[in-house]
């Protein structure tokens, strides 16, 4: 029997593709502002969250602290994400040092509230995915809040490019600057929640940065920067699956890995068009590395 008939591949398939659908049409932004790895400290303050909710259901059957975990999750890493906003708006601290204070604090906070439910839940399954485990009751949770990162992403991509390219603008030009920042870090939350148990928390910032890098590489629009990214995102999720179940290697990582090579293939073959232009003495247009997105609409 073909390995993609059993249901768990099928789960793990359809995981894989909503995180890679939805992680580049909420990492353009992040892109956009220098904030590329501001996923990976949400990551590490969500597996607080992951802590408490195994916490609160210890005692009880798998699928009920499962559930927990998720709820717990999401809770902890919207509030993780509003408090660094908040640190970023209104305080002398760094970025930095709000990334910092992330990265330690949620993933010591996780490890520790882990290891004091006494429960036997797999560590390594949240920080770097498992979608092979991925139930049916899961699989709803990342489509209704998959559904949710896409319509923010989406829906007010004017607004939200907007605050990304020149906050000052946007606020001379009457836009709610403050309002837009909060729903985009709990949007990015809610992004890395979603993509927990298909690539991990470590990993799901790959995903929400490697593609859109890719995709700026042949594109110059906004819309056609982040739709390119979103393919990219959806073929790296799939393909990573559809990899490792007969090599037997782990999901989230193949899915990554792919998404790299990805990279590497169009920054290969970009370089190779720009090369065969130079020596037919076109001109080209002017560029920088990486190129900077322009919008269109």
């Amino acid at each position: 029997m073909n390995i993609f008939s059993y249901a768990f591949m099928q789960h793990a398939l359809i995981g894989a593709a909503i995180t890679g659908l939805t992680a580049p049409a909420l990492g353009i932004y992040l892109v956009q502002r220098r904030l590329s790895l501001i996923g990976d400290g949400i990551g590490h303050v969500a597996l607080t969250g992951v802590g408490v909710g195994l916490l609160v259901a210890a005692g009880q059957p798998r699928p009920e602290q499962q559930r927990s975990a998720i709820l717990w999750a999401v809770i902890i890493a919207a509030l993780g994400a509003t408090a660094v906003e908040l640190i970023r708006q209104r305080s002398r601290t760094s970025g930095d040092i709000a990334l910092a204070i992330l990265f330690y604090g949620g993933i010591s906070g996780g490890v520790f509230l882990i290891a004091l439910s006494k429960t036997n839940a797999n560590l390594s399954s949240y920080l770097f995915g498992s979608p092979l485990t991925i139930t049916t009751s899961d699989l709803w949770t990342m489509v209704i809040l998959g559904a949710v990162v896409l319509a923010v992403g989406l829906g007010l991509r004017p607004w939200l490019f907007a605050i990304c390219q020149d906050e000052e603008y946007a606020t001379v030009a009457g836009l709610p600057v403050r309002t837009l920042n909060l729903v985009l870090a709990i949007t990015t939350a809610v992004m890395v929640t979603t993509a927990m148990r298909a690539v991990g928390l470590l990993l799901v910032s790959a995903l929400m940065v490697v593609p859109v890098a890719a995709a700026q590489l042949v594109t110059r629009g906004f819309g056609s920067t982040m739709g390119l990214a979103m393919v990219f995102g959806l073929v790296s999720g799939v393909a990573g699956i559809v990899i490792s179940g007969p090599t037997d290697t782990a999901p989230g990582a193949t899915v990554v890995l792919v998404a790299i090579a990805l990279f590497i293939i169009v920054a290969v073959c970009s370089a190779i068009v720009r090369s065969a232009r130079r020596r037919r003495g076109g001109q080209l247009p002017a560029e920088c590395e990486p190129p900077e997105v322009v919008l269109t609409r």
